[in-house]
C-alpha cells in the first residue's frame, strides 16, 4: 500500500522539488497541497493522507497552529505530522512537539533522508534520534510545563521494563540502540513501546517523549536514573 502525503508550505519550488521526489518513489503518492495552515486542515480532514510535511511558517494560519488542530482531531488520529525546519526557531519546534508532530527535518534535506523519514513516520515512529532533535528535548521539553491530567497516576500503569524503555526513548535513542542497551532483541523493545503508548495514549514515540518528560519520569541531566519507581 502506498503512503498517501499531504504537503504543506507556501514555497512553491520546493513544494514542486518534493513533490516529484515523493511521486517517483514506488510506496508513496501525494494526496495534496496545500499553501497555507487552513488550506492544510482542511486537505487533511478531506485526504485523510498518512503524513503531513507542515512547513511551520506559512502566511495565515501557521504550521503550528495546523499542527494542533489536526493532531487534537480524533477523526484525524492515524495521520503523522513531519515538521519541516531550519532548527533555527526552538520554541516553535519544542511546541509542535508538544502538540502531536512526530519529527523534524531541516529544509535542507537531501532526497534519500526526506524519504526515509516519510517512511519512519508512516509507521509511527518519531525522527528521534538526530542530534539537533535531542538537544531540543534536553533544552525545551524539560522546562517545567503543565503535566496533563493523571499523568502520575497513568505511569503507575507501566512495569519497571516499560519504564526503562521509555526513559531510553526520551534519550532519543533507536529500537535497536534501546535493544543494545537493555541487552533485548529490537522486536522486545518495540512491544514495550507500543504498550506504554497503549497505556499512557499517546500517539507516537514522540509524544510518549513529551509525557515522560512533563511528568517527571525523565529530567535533563538524569534522563538515566529513574527508570524504576
Amino acid at each position: 500500500m502506498s503512503i498517501r502525503v499531504l504537503l504543506a508550505d507556501d514555497q512553491t519550488l520546493l513544494v514542486a522539488a518534493f513533490r516529484l521526489l515523493i511521486e517517483a518513489a514506488p510506496d508513496m503518492e501525494v494526496v495534496g497541497v496545500a499553501a497555507d495552515g487552513a488550506q492544510a486542515v482542511e486537505l487533511t480532514r478531506a485526504t485523510r493522507p498518512d503524513v503531513v510535511v507542515m512547513d511551520i511558517r506559512m502566511p495565515g494560519m501557521d504550521g503550528l497552529a495546523a499542527t494542533t488542530e489536526i493532531c487534537c482531531d480524533s477523526a484525524l488520529s492515524a495521520t503523522r505530522i513531519l515538521i519541516l525546519t531550519t532548527f533555527d526557531i526552538d520554541d516553535y519546534v519544542a511546541r509542535a512537539l508538544r502538540a502531536g508532530a512526530s519529527g523534524f527535518l531541516g529544509k535542507d534535506v537531501g532526497p534519500d533522508e526526506l524519504l526515509a523519514a516519510i517512511r519512519t513516520v508512516a509507521r509511527g515512529d518519531a525522527l528521534l534520534s538526530a542530534t539537533a532533535t535531542r538537544a531540543l528535548i534536553a533544552r525545551f521539553l524539560a522546562q517545567p510545563v503543565q503535566a496533563p491530567a493523571g499523568a502520575g497516576q497513568r505511569l503507575e500503569a507501566l512495569t519497571v521494563r516499560e519504564r526503562e524503555v521509555v526513559v531510553q526513548v526520551a534519550a532519543g535513542r533507536s529500537n535497536e540502540e534501546i535493544a543494545e542497551q537493555l541487552f533485548l532483541s529490537p522486536l522486545t523493545v518495540r512491544t514495550h513501546v507500543h504498550r506504554a503508548m497503549a497505556k499512557l495514549g499517546t500517539r507516537d514515540r514522540a509524544q510518549l517523549v513529551v509525557l515522560a518528560y512533563q511528568s517527571g519520569l525523565v529530567r535533563v541531566g538524569h534522563s538515566e536514573t529513574r527508570g524504576r519507581p
